[in-house]
C-alpha cells in the first residue's frame, strides 16, 4: 500500500484561487452537467478540454506499473477519457476501458476512446476478478460517500492486479477547512491517518495519492 506522487500537481508557491465556493456554486456543480465541465470557473473546471498533458505523465506510470501493448487498463472515474486516450497513445496495442457515472463527459468524450466508457457506479465494476492488470482513479473516488467510498475501494481490489488512486486528505484542521471551502464535490475528505486505517480494514494492497489543500496550492 505505498503513496505514490505522479507528479501531476506542480510543487510551487501558494496561488490565487477562490477557495469560498457558496452552496449554489456547490448545488450547480453536482448536477455534474456542461455548467460543471464547461461553463463558469466558480461552478466547476471553467472548461475541461484535451491538452494531452497525460503523455508526460503517464510514461512513469506505464513503468512503475510495468505495463505494456498487452495490458488491461481501467480508468474509473474517466470524465472524458483524457488519459484513456493517452494511455492508447503510448500503448496502442493494449486494452483501455472507462467507467463514468454520469452522461455529460461521456457524451462528449474524446471519440477515439468514447464507445470504450461504460455507464455505471464506481463501486460497480461490470468485469470480472482481476480483470485488470491497472486500475487508475485521478480525483473521482472521493465524491462519494465514506459507504459508497469503501465499496468501490472493495471492487477496485476485486478487479485489478495494480492499483492506483488519489483520495481527498488533510493534516491538520486548518487544512481541512481550506479544502472544504475550495471543493465542489469532493465528499469524503478524510485526515491521512483515517484513510491509511480504511485501507488497511479493506485490505486495499495497491497505491495511493493524497490530495491536499496543499498539494493543490490552495490558500
Amino acid at each position: 500500500m505505498p503513496y505514490f506522487d505522479p507528479n501531476y500537481f506542480k510543487k510551487k508557491s501558494r496561488v490565487n484561487r477562490s477557495v469560498k465556493r457558496s452552496i449554489v456554486n456547490k448545488i450547480t456543480a453536482w448536477r455534474l452537467d456542461k455548467e460543471y465541465y464547461d461553463g463558469d470557473r466558480t461552478n466547476g473546471y471553467g472548461g475541461f478540454s484535451y491538452d494531452g498533458r497525460w503523455k508526460k505523465l503517464l510514461p512513469k506510470i506505464i513503468k512503475r506499473y510495468n505495463l505494456s501493448n498487452k495490458s488491461k487498463i481501467l480508468d474509473l472515474g474517466c470524465k472524458k477519457g483524457f488519459i484513456m486516450k493517452d494511455f492508447k497513445a503510448l500503448l496502442p496495442g493494449s486494452e483501455i476501458w472507462g467507467i463514468e457515472d454520469h452522461k455529460y463527459p461521456i457524451d462528449n468524450a474524446e471519440k477515439e476512446i468514447k464507445s470504450k466508457i461504460i455507464l455505471s457506479n464506481y463501486y460497480k465494476i461490470p468485469f470480472k476478478k482481476k480483470y485488470f492488470d491497472f486500475v487508475i482513479g485521478f480525483s473521482s473516488i472521493y465524491k462519494y460517500n465514506l459507504q459508497d467510498v469503501a465499496k468501490t475501494i472493495i471492487e477496485i481490489n476485486r478487479v485489478s492486479k495494480k492499483s492506483f488512486f488519489t483520495v481527498a486528505a488533510y493534516s491538520n484542521k486548518k487544512e481541512k477547512e481550506i479544502f472544504e471551502q475550495w471543493t465542489l464535490i469532493g465528499t469524503t475528505v478524510l485526515h491521512k491517518n483515517d484513510w491509511l486505517k480504511l485501507f488497511k480494514i479493506l485490505k486495499y494492497k495497491g497505491d495511493y495519492y493524497f490530495t491536499t489543500s496543499k498539494s493543490i496550492n490552495l490558500k
